[in-house]
């Protein structure tokens, strides 16, 4: 608590317990994750940094990304990452896995990774947040409501509207807000199927292999990416009313249109995949989001947003199979050299 130490994800990679209010359940922590290069034998060489970068991980999961730390060092990002309250390395026993009721509640986390970036890095102001999934649409939320704290935004398939159509939304907003005033803890009849943890395992008949980027080593989206299964739970943990109040809320604002005054870059797959049976189709595109909505919401967030689709990506285009993340790397790259390098 309060100190940097050891992390999970080995060299080049520390930890920092942060203590937050208290809230009804009782104590609360986040937990900042910071990468350096001139720590991790396999990492990029280390250059002083001329941008911080901040990301925010999705329901159900936490910080985990090696490669995409390494990747956005190499680009002279300071690359931090929160794991946000009853998450991940933020969880602990006895506490309802991300619950809140409110997505303006991680204010409180964005704002002390923010202050530990300053203390790091004195003088270093431009900061790029990057969110993915429900991560992307708190960072996008968060972007609206602090104009000019951000030199850029970058959105990893960020969960904009829910699934089906805004009709769909508008519907059953109001249901769940009634259910959610009366019982937010319930648990709601949502089953997930586990199809993406099974994508996220590796292999199958259309995982291509390794490209040649790495040659030394397998790539994990044939092997399996390295997860924790006790922060990263198959099936996820239960949906309840509170929580999704508070997305469809944050759905309802971005359909409004939001203000951001910073470039927005978003990612998504080429396409989406929802079926109750598994097929090996869903290892090539979203099996989570609707991107047809995304991409329509995204042109909403703000006056200057590019939208990358990468055809063949996978929910978090970075966990992809080599050839494809590969092609987001090099659309992040760009979109980074234009607005977010020293002179961009």
């Amino acid at each position: 608590m309060g100190e940097w130490g050891p992390d999970v994800l080995g060299a080049g990679f520390t930890a920092r317990t942060v203590e937050l209010l208290p809230d009804e359940d009782g104590p609360v922590v986040a937990t900042v994750v910071r990468y350096r290069p001139e720590d991790d034998p396999d990492g990029p060489p280390a250059t002083p940094p001329h941008v911080a970068m901040l990301h925010i991980h999705g329901w159900n999961d936490y910080f985990h990304q090696r490669e995409l730390a390494r990747r956005c060092a190499a680009q002279g990002a300071a690359f931090y990452a929160v794991d946000l309250r009853r998450y991940g390395r933020s969880l602990r026993p006895g506490q309802l896995r991300g619950y809140v009721e409110s997505l303006s509640t991680y204010d409180e986390e964005i704002h002390a990774a923010r202050d530990l970036i300053r203390a790091d890095h004195p003088g270093l102001e431009d900061l790029v947040l990057m969110g993915h999934s429900t991560g992307g649409l708190t960072a996008a939320l968060w972007a609206h409501r602090h104009p000019g704290a951000l030199r850029a935004l970058v959105l990893n398939a960020p969960w904009l509207e829910l699934q089906g159509s805004g009709l769909l939304r508008a519907v059953g907003q109001p249901v769940i807000e009634r259910i959610a005033r009366y019982q937010p803890r319930a648990v709601l009849p949502v089953r997930d199927l586990g199809f993406y943890t099974r994508i996220l395992a590796g292999g199958g008949e259309d995982v291509d292999p390794l490209d040649g980027e790495v040659e030394a080593e397998p790539d994990p989206a044939v092997t399996g990416w390295a997860l924790e299964p006790a922060w990263r739970t198959s099936p996820s943990a239960p949906i309840r009313p509170g929580w999704l109040a508070a997305v469809l809320a944050g759905h309802s604002q971005v359909a409004a249109g939001l203000a951001i005054t910073c470039p927005v870059l978003v990612l998504v797959s080429g396409s989406s995949h929802f079926a109750t049976r598994w097929s090996e189709e869903m290892r090539r595109a979203d099996t989570v989001i609707d991107v047809e909505l995304t991409v329509r919401r995204a042109v909403g967030l703000g006056p200057l947003v590019t939208v990358a689709r990468v055809p063949n990506a996978v929910h978090d285009v970075f966990l992809s199979p080599a050839r494809v993340r590969g092609e987001a790397y090099r659309e992040l790259t760009r979109w980074l050299r234009a607005y977010a390098a020293p002179d961009g």
